[in-house]
């Protein structure tokens, strides 16, 4: 056991998961064969990160600006072995959890904000824009865009913008501008509306409308999820993970965090991949893409504006029940992930809302700590895991993508 700076546990390279896969990723591909929607990416999207989302390399350098800006919102995040869980769950094991939560912005989000938002002030950008779910990645792009000296615009799911009053605010402090999706500001958003006035919002609609309005007015898009440069920034997760771990001298048995795209998930757990280590990856029942979604090329987006993927995926037009982790309604998951699991690498679990809540409660009453809905999903695994005897004495780790601070709103009283 030793003591480790935090300069030294933020890593000084992102980990990309592409060379190490059982097999090479299938490419995207166009849904209009009139239109390549992958030409599209190249008026989208900045030119660095266009080129990390395709490229074979296992290491890209961080930044020295990106390591700054990391230190400044909080990482390295900490490791914490959460004693008084174990004690009520009378675990002889160990959990410990990845508090992504201690972020400036509560939420893993900011580690590929900022990265983005980075490269698109480098290439002189002066407004970018996205959507957002549940709203940690509104409220990511928001602040890395006025780190980076660019407006930010963000598309909110309606259901969620509806139940979730301080993420505007909060996005609104950062300097973003947002809008509930659907929307009157795109043609797409229009056509929705006009067939259903009350239509909840989809993140799949949300990211049509971002992408629409990025094209109609010249500006950049950043992604907040499911796309493999994202998970590659997000791989800060599961470096620094694994330098704590060994810092306290532990190994690790099992990984579990919770998967609406992926992103925080896979940035926790690819570093692992290598080793022997068991992954369980959560959903929510309401959105069952691990049990009845297939392998397939589907649509990222509602309105068929960006490339297919090939992806576990419930279908484009899937539309969620108005669940409260908001973060967990996409119906896809990121290809590299998807075929993970395919293979059987990664395991599965899905969880349902009540469940959900009844982890919240626990884990906020032993640690002291109000997870997000979305990590409520994961901690309901972790639970399960400690209660089957087969599981003593072993280690597991969670990650805790985000904090619930800003969503105590959904909470029944």
């Amino acid at each position: 056991m030793y003591e480790i700076a935090k300069e030294e546990i933020i890593p000084r390279k992102w980990y990309n998961i592409a060379p190490d896969l059982p097999e090479p990723l299938s490419p995207p591909r166009d849904h209009d064969t009139e239109k390549s929607s992958i030409d599209l990416l190249n008026r989208i999207l900045p030119k660095e990160i266009l080129r990390q989302e395709f490229t074979s390399s296992r290491y890209e350098n961080i930044p020295d600006e990106v390591i700054e800006q990391y230190l400044q919102i909080g990482r390295p995040t900490p490791l914490v072995r959460a004693l008084n869980m174990e004690k009520l769950l009378n675990f002889r094991g160990k959990i410990f959890f990845k508090n992504e939560g201690a972020t400036a912005t509560g939420s893993h989000k900011i580690n590929t904000a900022l990265p983005q938002a980075y490269y698109a002030g480098k290439e002189g950008v002066e407004e970018v824009v996205t959507e957002t779910g549940a709203g940690q990645w509104g409220t990511a792009t928001a602040l890395a865009a006025t780190l980076n000296r660019i407006r930010s615009t963000i598309f909110m799911v309606r259901v969620s913008y509806d139940q979730k009053p301080l993420r505007k605010k909060i996005i609104k402090l950062y300097g973003g501008n947002t809008y509930a999706s659907p929307s009157n500001l795109t043609e797409y958003g229009r056509k929705v509306l006009s067939e259903n006035p009350e239509h909840p919002g989809t993140l799949g609609i949300a990211i049509s409308e971002a992408v629409q309005y990025a094209l109609d007015h010249d500006l950049k898009y950043m992604m907040g999820s499911v796309e493999n440069s994202v998970i590659t920034h997000q791989s800060v997760i599961g470096q620094e993970t694994k330098k704590q771990l060994e810092a306290i001298g532990e190994k690790v048995d099992t990984l579990i965090g919770c998967v609406g795209g992926g992103s925080n998930f896979s940035g926790f757990t690819f570093p692992f991949v290598g080793s022997d280590t068991e992954m369980i990856a959560t959903a929510a029942s309401e959105v069952p893409k691990f049990s009845k979604g297939d392998y397939k090329y589907d649509l990222i987006d509602t309105a068929g504006i960006m490339p297919e993927l090939k992806m576990l995926s419930l279908g484009a037009d899937f539309v969620p029940p108005s669940i409260y982790a908001g973060g967990l309604r996409y119906h896809g998951a990121a290809p590299a992930l998807s075929l993970l699991i395919k293979n059987g690498r990664i395991k599965t679990d899905e969880v349902t809302e009540e469940r959900s809540m009844q982890a919240m409660e626990l884990f906020a009453r032993t640690q002291g700590i109000v997870p997000a809905p979305e990590s409520s999903h994961a901690i309901a695994t972790v639970i399960d895991y400690c209660r089957n005897p087969e599981n003593q004495g072993k280690t597991v780790v969670f990650n805790l993508s985000g904090h619930g601070l800003l969503d105590l709103s959904i909470i029944r009283d």
